[in-house]
This record gives C-alpha cells, structure tokens and sequence, in this order.
C-alpha cells in the first residue's frame, strides 16, 4: 500500500502523545482560571473590608452604626483579603510546576505514579478554612 506524500510528512510533524499535552495545558489553564479568580475575589474582600472601614470611621458619632460596623473591622477583616490574594499566587505557582513536571513525565518513556497531589490538597484545605472561617466569622 503506497502512502500520500502529503499523509506521510503530516505523520512526522504530528507532536507525540499530542492529546496527552493537550490534555495536560487544559488542566494547566484551568488551574491558572481557577487562581485568578481567587485572586480577583481577595481583592474584592480588601475593597469591601477598605469600604467598611471608611464608613465605620466616618460613622463616628453615631453609636449604633458603629457598633454593627465594628464586628466587620476586626483583626481577622485586615487579613482575609491578603490570604485569598496569597492562596491564589500559591496555585497558580503549584500549577506552573506541576505543568512543567506533568510535561515531562509525558514525553519520559518509563511509567509514573500519579501520586504527587499533595500540594493541591493542602491548598484545597486551606482554602476551605479560609472560606469556612469567613463564613462563621460575618455569620457571628
């Protein structure tokens, strides 16, 4: 059977495991997607945490506003925002070198575990502390 020239030289510049990296640059951009968005909502918490601190000050006189307001500029609302901006950085870092690595491993001809989530995981709780913390906080 005689092949196409023009099948055969598309044969040789196909990248190999193609869909492998494929695969692996979408979990990649959905992880950076993933991190922004953490990004964008910490820096949403330190605009609503600047906003109530500017009306808990300009709202001085007026002793029972105040007291509403003060609950909502404690020692936790100065850092949530920084953590979330912080977590999100942190997965977008632990998403480049696992993409890096995963790459790797990808065009490496021996066999490899899938064993190395543990810094996903750990985000993933710290996350969720972070968020449930929030919640219990402006909850009480």
């Amino acid at each position: 059977m005689q092949r196409n020239p023009s099948t055969a030289s598309r044969e040789v510049s196909m990248i190999e495991r193609y869909s492998d990296h494929a695969a692996n640059e979408r979990t990649f951009l959905a992880w950076v997607r993933t991190g922004i968005a953490i990004i964008a909502f910490g820096f949403v918490v330190e605009k609503f945490n600047l906003f109530v601190r500017t009306i808990a000050e300009a709202s001085r006189t007026d002793i029972g506003s105040r007291l509403q307001l003060d609950r909502f500029t404690g020692p936790f609302s100065h850092y949530d925002g920084l953590v979330l901006i912080l977590i999100g950085i942190a997965i977008i870092m632990i998403s480049l070198i696992r993409f890096i690595r995963i790459g790797r491993m990808i065009d490496d001809a021996q066999s490899h575990s899938a064993a190395g989530i543990k810094a996903e995981l750990v985000l993933a709780v710290v996350l969720g502390l972070v968020v449930t913390a929030m919640t219990v906080y402006f909850a009480l």
